[in-house]
């Protein structure tokens, strides 16, 4: 699945930048969703398998297909050793792997914004969705400053140093996600706002984790050290991380859901 020039390919290091926000995200998502056991899953865009891991001990699920374009965080994904009933492959989330009607839920998790298409993809969602099921996403809100690693970006673009935008930033907004929804046909459609924090242990700890970002890392990459260190000082300054102690990183991601008719 292209969703993406910069390639996630580092699964360890998506797991502790990304999967620890995702999976929080995510408790609060499937409590929200509630689905009931025994149903047929397919995760767009699982990377690490963080969300796809949370399905298969919140969800009691009959299968998981976790389709993700990095055969590296694919890899990553496998050694969470969840069963026969969860698999990994690699696919293209604007033509999905499988038949129509061949899961009960489609579920996308921080993926809709890296989507180069986002419509194309949410009806890829629906098709291969039985009638009566469910398609869900949910992304940060990048627009409105919901990425939980919004003050380095704010600090890089102070700078002149704006990271790369994933194709589709708008497609984390909730009125976008609404008109997505909308527009794909989908029916008894919901919606919130998800709200989450992260503690680090303090400013550095924040640091080294939030630099491992792809679109971050290629920015600093062939960024001079002098500049790079201007930069870590506004960060910490935004996040008034100034004393040693912990950060409290927020985050806010908006949710959707649709019913197949």
């Amino acid at each position: 699945m292209t969703i993406n020039p910069v390639r996630f390919s580092d699964g360890a290091g998506y797991e502790q930048m990304m999967g620890i926000w995702s999976r929080s995200v995510g408790e609060i998502f499937l409590d929200w969703l509630r689905p009931v056991a025994g149903k047929h899953w397919i995760d767009v865009g699982c990377g690490s398998g963080a969300f796809s891991q949370l399905i298969a001990e919140r969800c009691a699920p009959a299968s998981i297909l976790g389709i993700d374009p990095s055969e590296s965080q694919l890899a990553f994904a496998r050694t969470r050793g969840l069963g026969e009933t969860v698999r990994f492959e690699v696919g293209d989330a604007m033509a999905l792997p499988l038949e129509d009607h061949s899961v009960d839920i489609s579920v996308a998790a921080l993926v809709v914004h890296f989507m180069p298409d986002p419509a194309k993809g949410i009806a890829e969602m629906k098709r291969v969705t039985r009638p009566g099921g469910t398609v869900a996403a949910y992304g940060w809100d990048l627009l409105n400053g919901g990425f939980p690693y919004e003050p380095l970006h704010e600090a890089m673009r102070e700078l002149g140093l704006p990271p790369s935008e994933p194709p589709s930033p708008q497609a984390g907004d909730a009125v976008e996600l609404m008109r997505l929804w909308t527009e794909a046909g989908l029916t008894r459609i919901e919606a919130r706002d998800i709200p989450v924090t992260r503690s680090f242990s303090n400013f550095e700890d924040y640091w080294t984790t939030a630099i491992k970002a792809p679109r971050i890392k290629i920015a600093l990459e062939a960024t001079p050290p002098d500049t790079v260190a201007n930069l870590k000082s506004r960060v910490s300054i935004n996040l008034s991380a100034d004393t040693g102690g912990p950060v409290i990183a927020k985050g806010r991601a908006n949710a959707i859901r649709g019913q197949v008719a």
